[in-house]
């Protein structure tokens, strides 16, 4: 599912990107985007852990 997302992401960000010609922003911005869920994703399964 994970991967799916990331293909997704990676697609809009791709169009958006060539529409407005700032390609090196928006990969960036996609890298932020990536870090982050991966962050979440963590904190969601520490606090699940927490939790039991």
């Amino acid at each position: 599912m994970k991967i799916f997302l990331y293909c997704i992401y990676a697609g809009i960000l791709g169009v958006i990107s060539f529409f407005t010609h700032e390609i090196v922003a928006f990969v960036l911005l996609g890298f932020i985007l990536i870090a982050l869920n991966n962050v979440l994703t963590v904190l969601k399964e520490i606090s699940n852990k927490l939790d039991k």
